[in-house]
């Protein structure tokens, strides 16, 4: 999580110079290489048909879901105001579990996760003149918690049988195809021109935040049981809220904290729910 945690600010920082298109699809690009280079130098076994369809869903949401529509929502978003909505994911996570898994938790684990998205919608409705309708970068930002919440909870259960760095690298190679022609329409549209401190902070998200940082997560999630390894999650909104004041100088508000509190309040309880119901 703390990998994880320099995802937002960082992203926030490349899409300055860099066309969000590019930064969200060359990351995995770059990660894919990687992966490919890992994958046969061990000379891992290849994948089932069936895993391969599972790693589909993982590349949709990790790969190619969760990167692009951050990219493009961090264009107008700040980063503080990101991390408030993407604090959503624990539940989201513990939610898609649950369906995978076809439990039946209590009626208060599917309030405290309702609760979690009430608070969301109420602190993106809100701006400096009002209460408004969600911008549209929140609504991207709502969607790549989506994403992400179903490629983390389908690559959990597919690390149990394919390793937690094999998976994502798996995924990564899977979704290359598709990756690498969106990243070449980026550079034709828009040959990609950044500042060194742009290019630090994509060399960030395609290294760790793209490929490092599932090796761990992935494991933590196949070692399981998942329900308390979400629980870690909830210390990355705290976390990017802390590089957003730090690195980009953004103003801690009341708004961010409260709702910060409140949404991850709500995951907090949603996972608890579910953890002792387990």
């Amino acid at each position: 999580m703390v990998a994880f945690s320099f995802t937002v600010p960082l992203t926030r920082i490349a899409v300055a110079g860099l066309s969000p298109l590019f930064v969200g699809s060359a990351r995995a690009v770059v990660a894919a290489l990687l992966a490919g280079a890992a994958l046969a130098l061990t000379r891992q076994s290849r994948p089932t048909g069936a895993q391969w369809a599972r790693l589909a869903v993982v590349a949709g949401g990790v790969v190619a879901g969760f990167p692009l529509l951050t990219s493009y929502a961090l264009t107008t978003a700040s980063a503080g105001h990101s991390a408030v909505v993407i604090a959503l994911l624990p539940a989201a996570t513990a939610v898609m579990a649950v369906v995978r898994g076809k439990e039946r938790p209590p009626s208060a684990f599917w309030g405290s996760a309702a609760a979690g998205v009430v608070a969301a919608l109420v602190f993106a409705s809100l701006s400096g003149a009002g209460f408004g309708p969600p911008r549209w970068s929140d609504l991207l930002l709502f969607g790549a918690v989506a994403t992400a919440a179903v490629g983390y909870a389908e690559g959990g259960l597919l690390a149990r049988e394919l390793g937690s760095w094999q998976t994502v690298s798996w995924a990564l190679v899977l979704s290359s195809p598709v990756m690498v022609t969106l990243a070449a329409v980026s550079a034709v549209q828009r040959p990609p021109s950044g500042t060194a401190g742009q290019w630090a902070a994509f060399a960030y998200l395609a290294v760790v935040s793209m490929f490092l940082g599932f090796f761990a997560w992935y494991r933590g999630l196949a070692i399981g049981p998942m329900a308390r390894v979400s629980q870690v999650q909830l210390v990355q909104p705290v976390l990017t809220i802390g590089w957003a004041a730090l690195l980009l100088r953004e103003r801690l508000t009341w708004p961010t904290l409260l709702g910060g509190v409140a949404v991850v309040g709500c995951a907090a309880l949603a996972v608890r729910i579910r953890l002792d119901r387990g």
